[in-house]
């Protein structure tokens, strides 16, 4: 296939972008020059479902749950770049949103995970991308060639938690009653969590 075609089709650059990781000896796939001057490069089957990804370059996503943790969405963003600077990786996005683990509509998030350009996808912890199901992202990440690599699998603190059940008691209340729910039913059962929480510190 020839490098242009290569680019659009399977790594989903530019040209120019292509010819550079060529040069550079970058592209995931074996690359030689025909004696017209055009680059050709060659790649088995598997290989074109995986899209060609460059399996040196990341993709880094940051969140918290609120506005008021906004400094520590920075912080988080900072150390994420710093950890793949030290393992030799070349960013190419640097993502952070604000947005409950539980959301399964957050934009910026939507959007990386339909970009071509990075092998690996990091986060700090397993809940940064999501509360539930990132084992299953996980499977359908590496059917795109795109790697999870979580840098602390350690549990993540337990206040982010508590806002997360909150939000899903307010939603299946909202569901049980209509929407306006009692409020005295989703105070109770917010201050019963937060009160248990308090309990265990």
């Amino acid at each position: 296939m020839k490098l242009s075609k290569y680019a659009k089709e399977v790594l989903g650059v530019s040209y120019q972008t292509a010819w550079r990781w060529w040069k550079a000896g970058k592209l995931p796939h074996p690359a030689h020059q025909a004696a017209t001057g055009t680059v050709i490069v060659d790649y088995t089957p598997d290989q074109i479902l995986h899209k060609g990804r460059p399996s040196d370059m990341v993709a880094i996503y940051a969140r918290v749950s609120s506005t008021e943790k906004k400094a520590e969405l920075d912080a988080q963003a900072d150390r994420l770049i710093h950890y793949a600077a030290a393992k030799g990786y070349r960013v190419t996005h640097v993502v952070k949103e604000i947005g409950s683990g539980i959301n399964d509509s957050r934009p910026k998030l939507s959007h990386l995970l339909q970009a071509t350009d990075y092998g690996i996808l990091l986060v700090e912890y397993k809940d940064r991308l999501a509360r539930f199901g990132t084992n299953y992202m996980e499977l359908l990440l590496a059917q795109l060639g795109v790697k999870l690599e979580i840098i602390n699998t350690t549990e993540n603190g337990r206040d982010e938690l508590v806002m997360d059940l909150i939000t899903i008691i307010t939603s299946f209340c909202t569901r049980i009653y209509g929407s306006r729910p009692p409020i005295r039913k989703t105070e109770r059962l917010i201050a019963e969590l937060q009160n248990g929480n308090a309990d265990e510190e």
